[in-house]
C-alpha cells in the first residue's frame, strides 16, 4: 500500500506536468500576433499562476490534516476503530433502507 508521502509526490508530479504543458502552450503561441490568441495566452498565464499558488495552499492544508489524523490514530487507536465501526454501521443502515 502506498504511503501518504508517495501519493502526495505522485499528485504533485502530475500537477507539475499539467502546468508544464500549459506553459509550453503559452510559450509556443508567443510569436502569434492575433489579438484573440494574445488575450487567451495572457488569461491562461494568469490562471496558471493563480492555480499554482492555490494548489500549494491546498496541498499544505491537506498534508496538515493528514498528519493530524495520523497522529490521532497513533495516540488513540481504539477511538479510530470505534469511530470507523459506528460509521460503517450507519452507512450499512442507510444503504439497507430503500
Amino acid at each position: 500500500m502506498a504511503t501518504t508521502q508517495e501519493n502526495s509526490n505522485t499528485l504533485r508530479e502530475e500537477m507539475q506536468t499539467i502546468m508544464n504543458h500549459a506553459h509550453a502552450l503559452v510559450d509556443a503561441t508567443s510569436g502569434e500576433i492575433d489579438d484573440k490568441i494574445t488575450a487567451a495566452r495572457t488569461a491562461l498565464k494568469e490562471r496558471l499562476d493563480l492555480s499554482r499558488s492555490d494548489f500549494r495552499n491546498i496541498e499544505s492544508q491537506i498534508l496538515d490534516k493528514v498528519q493530524a489524523a495520523d497522529e490521532f490514530i497513533h495516540v488513540k487507536p481504539y477511538y479510530a476503530i470505534g469511530g470507523t465501526f459506528v460509521g460503517a454501521l450507519l452507512l450499512g443502515w442507510f444503504m439497507a433502507r430503500k
